[in-house]
């Protein structure tokens, strides 16, 4: 067996019985869920589980001891009985059983009752750890990642021999947090994935019962253990333990609320005694204010610090308000400037577009405005760009920045407003101006008003603003029938839909042999080489953009005439990354930054694609199409989608890495299985797509024309998509 779960603790808040079904859903052969109920009331809520249930331990050492005792599993997660699983964890556990390390550390979300899937401050750590085996000394920031038994599978071998072994003797046994730094301190390897798989709950604290005095002070008697295994650590390892040490006991004096106020100055002094005995030779503080913290702390100075404390919370308060002033007064002047504005007379010969939150010349917008110019060139096009982006725009370009008088001038008077996302909510739109709402892809997570199920999702979205900026629209563009339907239901209001196509996809059918060996050229692939897509989506459980693949790995696999273009972040930083060199031949090749995109599409014989809305385009090109979905329950059920993608796929779907490199280096990417595949979702996706949606859009909004005067969309086999690399040859 790989893995053994085992619960431990009370049924805190009722929250036992949820813990136990977010494992026993995952259990399969290679996993047994384990529970050491601490109370009667907990072994209640287990039964009728699939839980093997154990005798009571009130002790938590006790009860993690019992449960390694009977577990089986080569792995062992100790598992908080008010925490869950994430969806997809035991298989993902599984898959890696076979790491070379003691310890596997994973990313985590903290529940709150107001967010149940905040990502936490440890993705960043991980992902720069890397995924192969290492020592603490090779990356000893892994240290800052937080402190939990959840967030780390054990080698049952490792912890039956190192941290059971005095650690959780009585009659002080050593707590959650020592144990959490001795799995780390006392390993020989450590493995890391930057995938959140725990989900901690975090408590009201106006739910709990207060600390005593003792309990806070705890604190102090498990980082006396935790120097104890440290001591002999190298200085680079002992140098973040130390940081991670003064700021947990500035953070519980500091935090209002935390800490009664009159055992603060013993607390205080019991901290700085440690913060002079722990302190490493030729440490250095922090640089910033969190360095003057802990300086304070060393030299045991608790009114100093509650001055600075003071000071530092008057200043807050006093900047928060200037700046409270500052934007209502910022606010009143740009109202007066945009009322100004609406009573003149609206310019029927003046548009106003924006792309992607004011990033510049791109997208759906872009298409209907370069038609514009063909079929309408007496309507003079204002683009709405940020600041910072001005620089990139094609020459010629007429913009104005947001907030600025012009910009509120053009707003205000503009007979037509163009947006692939929302213009702000200043905008009252007058019943003169057209709005013409173009989307920027085809809907497979749920947007709008089918978010609100979906708290990872939707988190920080008004949806009262958000139906106040959708009752503006006028027109709303569609690329296929689920598209239509999907909109009316997140976006319910009163606007038309145009069911035309989406322009930017247009190039798709008119682009030449010539066109496509140009960008090929651009981008540095060299005749003859198989191009690769691949075009990762965000995730909403995850702090940033997480690498999913191994692209070293890949392109190795795959051999020197495949090239792989990679749209995304940079996966690994500095001359040290093992894709340095491939960027180097040619094999990787960062196109990121690089507009348009319809241009990346062009250049690539096939598309690795996940949940990302580019497969429906590149869809368009009638060239392969492979899902790499190993995230695929987490990511379904954190951001919620519209149709089950595995099921109806655009062609052959990997759920691991070693799936999709057997998937590239056979012929299943391109055979007659894939092309069955790729026809059905081509012929309900691609629905109105056929070349010719940007003319249809000015013609009908711009132009005022009939709709059965506008072109007629071109049943998808009747289409005739821009040349394949191969063909451009």
């Amino acid at each position: 067996m790989k893995l053994s779960v085992i619960v431990t603790g009370p049924d805190v808040q009722g929250h036992l019985r949820e813990c136990l079904d977010s494992v026993s859903g995952q259990l399969d052969t290679d996993c047994e869920l384990l529970v050491v109920p601490a109370d009667e009331a907990a072994r209640t809520q287990c039964e009728g589980s699939a839980a093997r249930v154990l005798p009571v331990e009130p002790s938590p050492a006790a009860a993690r001891r019992a449960g390694a005792a009977e577990a089986g599993g080569e792995w062992l997660l100790f598992l908080d009985g008010k925490d869950l699983l994430l969806p997809d964890t035991v298989r993902t556990l599984v898959e890696h059983a076979g790491t070379a390390a003691d310890v596997l550390l994973f990313d985590h979300v903290r529940a709150y009752w107001w967010d149940p899937e905040r990502p936490s401050t440890d993705t960043r750590i991980l992902a720069a750890a890397g995924h192969d085996p290492r020592k603490l000394a090779a990356a000893p920031t892994l240290l800052d990642v937080t402190p939990l038994l959840g967030n780390r599978a054990l080698r049952a071998t490792f912890f039956r021999t190192r941290l059971d072994s005095g650690l959780l003797d009585e009659p002080a046994p050593a707590g959650e947090l020592t144990l959490a730094y001795a799995s780390l301190l006392l390993a020989d390897r450590i493995a890391c994935l930057d995938t959140a798989l725990l989900a901690e709950r975090r408590l009201r604290r106006a739910s709990l019962p207060p600390l005593t005095a003792e309990q806070h002070c705890a604190l102090f008697e498990e980082y006396e253990e935790i120097w104890a295994l440290a001591d002999s650590a190298p200085a680079s390892v002992r140098g973040v333990l130390y940081d991670r040490m003064t700021a947990d006991y500035l953070r519980i004096i500091a935090r209002p609320g935390l800490l009664p106020e009159d055992l603060a100055p013993e607390f205080f002094r019991r901290a700085a005694e440690h913060a002079v005995r722990f302190r490493p030779e030729g440490h250095s503080s922090p640089e910033g204010l969190a360095g003057v913290r802990q300086n304070l702390l060393v030299k045991g100075q608790f009114t100093a610090y509650r001055t600075l404390q003071r000071a530092n919370r008057r200043q807050r308060d006093l900047t928060a308000t200037l700046q409270t002033r500052k934007r209502k007064l910022g606010a009143r002047v740009r109202r007066h400037r945009y009322d100004k504005a609406r009573s003149q007379p609206v310019d029927r010969e003046l548009a106003l577009f924006s792309a992607y939150w004011d990033r510049g010349v791109a997208c759906n917008p872009g298409a209907i405005a370069a038609k514009l110019a063909e079929l309408a060139p007496e309507i003079h096009p204002v683009w709405v760009v940020g600041a910072d982006n001005v620089p990139l725009l094609p020459a010629g370009t007429d913009y104005v920045v947001p907030g600025t008088k012009r910009y509120l001038d053009v707003l205000g008077r503009a007979g037509f407003l163009v947006n692939n996302v929302n213009f702000p909510n200043l905008l009252v739109k007058r019943p003169e101006q057209v709005y013409v709402q173009t989307h920027h892809g085809t809907p497979l997570k749920r947007m709008g008003l089918d978010q609100l199920d979906y708290p990872a999702a939707s988190k920080g979205l008004n949806f009262r603003a958000l139906l106040a900026r959708v009752d503006a629209w006028d027109y709303s563009l569609s690329s296929n029938s689920h598209t239509t339907r999907m909109w009316a239901h997140a976006y319910p209001s009163h606007y038309t839909s145009l069911d035309y196509g989406y322009p930017r996809n247009d190039v798709f059918y008119r682009a030449s042999a010539a066109d496509v060996r140009a960008v090929r050229e651009k981008l540095g692939i060299a005749p003859g080489k198989r191009a690769l897509l691949y075009a990762p989506t965000h995730r909403d459980y995850e702090a940033g953009w997480t690498p999913r693949l191994d692209l070293a790995a890949l392109a190795e696999s795959l051999g020197e005439d495949t090239v792989l273009l990679v749209r995304g972040h940079y996966f690994y930083g500095g001359s040290a990354s093992p894709l340095a060199k491939l960027r180097g031949t040619g094999r990787v090749i960062d196109v990121s930054a690089y507009d348009p995109v319809e241009d990346v599409c062009l250049a690539a014989d096939a598309l690795i694609a996940d949940y990302s809305s580019i497969q429906f385009d590149y869809a368009n090109l009638d060239r392969p199409i492979v899902i790499y979905a190993d995230d695929w329950e987490m990511y379904s059920q954190a951001r919620g989608v519209y149709f089950d993608l595995l099921a109806e796929p655009p062609g052959q779907v990997a759920r691991s890495q070693d799936e999709l490199t057997e998937i590239l280096r056979g012929g299943s990417w391109n055979d007659s299985a894939s092309a069955k595949l790729r026809a059905a979702f081509r012929r309900r996706f691609c629905e109105f797509d056929d070349g010719a949606a940007a003319e249809r859009v000015v013609r009908r909004v711009f132009l005022g024309e009939r709709p059965e005067a506008l072109p007629r969309i071109i049943p998808v086999e009747d289409r005739t998509p821009a040349p394949t690399p191969e063909e451009a040859v």
